[in-house]
C-alpha cells in the first residue's frame, strides 16, 4: 500500500512524513523545502502479529508494510505547471490514496502561503488543482474515443457517452469520487488513472491546544464536516507532537499519549485509517521459520489470499487450515485451538476474515 501525502506548502506534510516514519526528512520554514517526493517504508503495527512471534519464536517476524511519499506543497496553478507543477501530480498519480494533510491551527511564526489559516480554502485550491489535471486527462480520453467511436462500436460510443458526462462534472469543479454513475460507469473511469477517484484521508494537523480540545477546534470541525459531507475519513492529528514521541521510549511514549487522552500514535490510527478507507484486513501465518502478517482486500478468498503467499499456493490449493486470533490467543495453543474445536478446515469459497490465523495445503 503507498499513501501520498500532499498538501499546500507549510501545512506540516514533511513534518507529519518523519514523525510516522522518522526518516528524518527535511522539514522547513519556507515552500518547497521537500523537492524531491520523500519516501519511507513502515511497518503496520499489529499486536497479533507480536504475540505469534512470542509465542512461536521464529527465525524471522515479517508485518505488513506501507509506503508514505511525501510530496512537494501544491499551490495554485500547479495543474499548469505553477511552483513545481506537474511532476508532483504524477507522483500522486502513483499512490493508492491521498493523506491530505490541512493545517488547523494558527502561528504567526509559521508562513501560509494563504496569508492565514483557512482548512476549507486549502482543501479547495488542492482539489482545484487535482480536478483540473483530471480534466485535461478526460479530455484527451475522450477525444482519442470520438475518434475511434466513428466505427459504430457500440462499445466506445458507450465511452463516449460516460467521459462527456465526466467532463462535464469535472467542469463544475466536482471530483471524480464523487461522478453519480453505475457500477458499470465507474468501472470504465477507474481505467483513466484520475487523481481525483484516489480515496482520501483528511490529516487535521493542529497544534497542541488544538488535539487536546477537538471539540473547540473550529478549524477541524470544519475539515470533519467537509469529510463527511465527501464520505472521505479524516484523522485529527498534531505532528509535532507526534515527531516528539518518536524521540521517546516505548514507557515515555505511552505515559505521554496519556496525558494526551490518546490510546493510540498518530501512526497507528493512520494505519488503521488507512486500512478501512482501502478495505483492507491482514491474515496471519505462524510457525518456527516465520511469522508474518499478509494484506488483502476485504472479500478475498482463501485460494486467492495463498496467492499472496506464492502464486503455485493458489493454484495447487487444497484448503484452509484457519483459527481465529482472539481464539487461539485464548487457548494458547494451536493444540489445545484444535482439542476444542476452533481450527476448521475451509475450502474455495471461503470468505477471509481479518486476524485468521492460516495455514495452507496446497499440491502441485
Amino acid at each position: 500500500m503507498k499513501l501520498g501525502i500532499v498538501g499546500l506548502p507549510n501545512v506540516g506534510k514533511s513534518t507529519l512524513f518523519n514523525a510516522i516514519t522518522n526518516a528524518g526528512a527535511e522539514s522547513a520554514n519556507y515552500p518547497f523545502c521537500t523537492i524531491e517526493p520523500n519516501v519511507g517504508v513502515v511497518s503496520v503495527p499489529d499486536s497479533r502479529l507480536d504475540w505469534l512471534a512470542d509465542f512461536y519464536k521464529p527465525k524471522k517476524k515479517t508485518p505488513a508494510v506501507i509506503e508514505f511519499v511525501d510530496i512537494a506543497g501544491l499551490v495554485k496553478g500547479a495543474s499548469k505547471g505553477e511552483g513545481l507543477g506537474n511532476k508532483f501530480l504524477e507522483n500522486i498519480r502513483r499512490t493508492d490514496a491521498i493523506v491530505h494533510v490541512v493545517r488547523c491551527f494558527d502561528d504567526d511564526n509559521v508562513i501560509h502561503v494563504e496569508g492565514g489559516c483557512d482548512p476549507i480554502r486549502d482543501i479547495d485550491i488542492i482539489d482545484l488543482e487535482l480536478i483540473m489535471a483530471d480534466l485535461e486527462m478526460v479530455e484527451r480520453r475522450l477525444d482519442k474515443a470520438q475518434k475511434a467511436a466513428k466505427s459504430g462500436d457500440k462499445r466506445l460510443r458507450r465511452e463516449v457517452e460516460v467521459f462527456e458526462a465526466l467532463k462535464a462534472h469535472l467542469d463544475g469543479g466536482r471530483s471524480a469520487r464523487s461522478f453519480p454513475g453505475g457500477e458499470d460507469e465507474m468501472e470504465l473511469i477507474s481505467t483513466s488513472d484520475l487523481l481525483t477517484l484516489k480515496p482520501v484521508i483528511y490529516a487535521a494537523n493542529t497544534d497542541e491546544n488544538g488535539i487536546a480540545d477537538l471539540e473547540g477546534n473550529e478549524y477541524y470541525k470544519a475539515v470533519l464536516s467537509r469529510a463527511e459531507a465527501e464520505g472521505a475519513e479524516v484523522l485529527p492529528i498534531c505532528a509535532k507532537t507526534e515527531q516528539e514521541l518518536t524521540e521517546l521510549d516505548e514507557e515515555e511514549r505511552s505515559m505521554f499519549l496519556e496525558e494526551l487522552g490518546l490510546k493510540e500514535s498518530g501512526l497507528d490510527r493512520l494505519v488503521n485509517c488507512s486500512y478501512d478507507l482501502l478495505g483492507l484486513i491482514s491474515f496471519l501465518t505462524a510457525g518456527a521459520d516465520e511469522c508474518r502478517a499478509w494484506t488483502i482486500k476485504k472479500g478475498t478468498k482463501a485460494p486467492q489470499a495463498a496467492g499472496k503467499i506464492h502464486t503455485d499456493f493458489e493454484r495447487g490449493f487444497i484448503r484452509a487450515e484457519i483459527v481465529a486470533f482472539d481464539d487461539l490467543k485464548a487457548c494458547g495453543s494451536m493444540t489445545a485451538a484444535k482439542e476444542k474445536g476452533l481450527v476448521r478446515s475451509e475450502g474455495k469459497e471461503y470468505v477471509m476474515h481479518d486476524g485468521d490465523v492460516t495455514l495452507f495445503r496446497f499440491n502441485v
